[in-house]
């Protein structure tokens, strides 16, 4: 099953609440933090909601 690495590249300040849950929510806190999460459609959803703030890789394993 592949596995997403969420890295956050973009500052909250200023965004709306229901992103800044979103991002707490898949586990960011700091700008440059990262986070690794199976690839499922809920993750999915979230970071396309984000997709602005966040940047997306693909690892195997």
């Amino acid at each position: 099953m592949a596995k997403l690495q969420i890295t956050l590249v973009r500052s909250l300040i200023g965004r709306p609440e229901t992103q800044r849950v979103t991002v707490k929510t898949l586990g960011l806190r700091k700008l440059n933090s990262s986070v690794v999460h199976n690839d499922n459609p809920a993750i999915r959803g979230m970071i396309k909601q984000v997709s602005h703030l966040v940047s997306v890789t693909e690892i195997e394993g």
